[in-house]
């Protein structure tokens, strides 16, 4: 096949290519506001370009992956033009490229919008982009008969994480401070709770659902949930907890069923991961 992965130089797009290129012809398109150099994979050809100027590539792809958007809930209060830009603008020429080529299209959606009843994807402009897109994609995708699948990560870890700066995520930020011998930095109350999935799990997930997965609602989560404050106890007891955030939900709503019934399931577990790493 030929995949294209939009945000193929980021945390989890790297791994996608890396689980494909032995086998797949693979090029990735990034704009490297997240994504890094570092994480380029052998085999794989890289475009450095924003996802909106897809439809300038040839239309010969079997398979694309659209990982490429902003993912920060709470900074994205900061700079709402900023996420809109780029979550926005871009999706109408994806779905249009995706319909020229006849290619399958798998979204990556945000787990966010099924957070406090669903209320969550009004609290911040990332979670209103990535809701108001994941409809744009079923409702499109359905109207013009384009085969498509939309996935739902939940707070993945693993391998290549950010650990630092405005793109970090929990755990890899958590270690890296320890190792820095630093306070973890805990958003009160702390008793918020998350589904932490691995790198790995998440990859096979992916790749199961390109292959089977037709419509909405393919959530990859490890069903066991972890509040901030267990997952900080976890690495050091030197924690300190910094104002609360109104973007920051309290939990989501799992919704694993039908990656369950495709045969998947999570193999590594968060405590493990921490423990092998510390």
């Amino acid at each position: 096949m030929k995949i294209l992965i939009i945000g193929g130089a980021g945390f989890i797009g790297s791994h996608l290519c890396e689980a494909y290129v032995q086998k797949h012809d693979v090029t990735s398109v990034d704009n490297y506001i997240s994504g890094k150099k570092d994480n380029h994979i052998k085999g794989v050809e890289y475009l450095h370009m924003d996802a909106k100027d897809v439809l300038s590539l040839k239309d010969d792809f079997d398979l694309i992956f659209h990982l490429g958007e902003y993912s920060r809930v709470e900074k994205s209060l900061e700079k709402i033009d900023f996420v809109l830009q780029n979550n926005s603008l871009p999706i109408l020429n994806i779905l249009k490229f995706a319909k020229r080529s006849k290619a399958k299209l798998i979204y990556a959606g945000s787990s966010t919008k099924f957070a406090d009843n669903g209320e969550n994807k009004f609290k911040s402009p990332y979670s209103f982009s990535k809701w108001q897109n994941s409809e744009l994609v079923k409702f499109y995708c359905e109207l013009c008969g384009i085969s498509y699948a939309i996935t739902y990560f939940y707070n993945v870890y693993g391998g290549r994480e950010n650990s630092d700066g405005e793109y970090a995520t929990v755990v890899a930020k958590f270690l890296n401070r320890y190792r820095m011998k630093k306070k973890l930095h805990v958003t009160k109350p702390g008793t918020q709770t998350r589904n932490f999935t691995y790198i790995d799990d998440t990859i096979n997930a992916l790749k199961i659902i390109a292959e089977k997965g037709t419509g909405d609602e393919y959530g990859i989560a490890n069903p066991n949930t972890y509040s901030i404050d267990e997952v900080a106890k976890l690495i050091s007891n030197n924690i300190e907890y910094v104002k609360e955030n109104p973007a920051n939900r309290m939990s989501s709503q799992v919704i694993t069923k039908k990656i369950l019934d495709l045969g998947w399931k999570p193999r590594q577990e968060l405590s493990d991961y921490i423990k092998n790493n510390l």
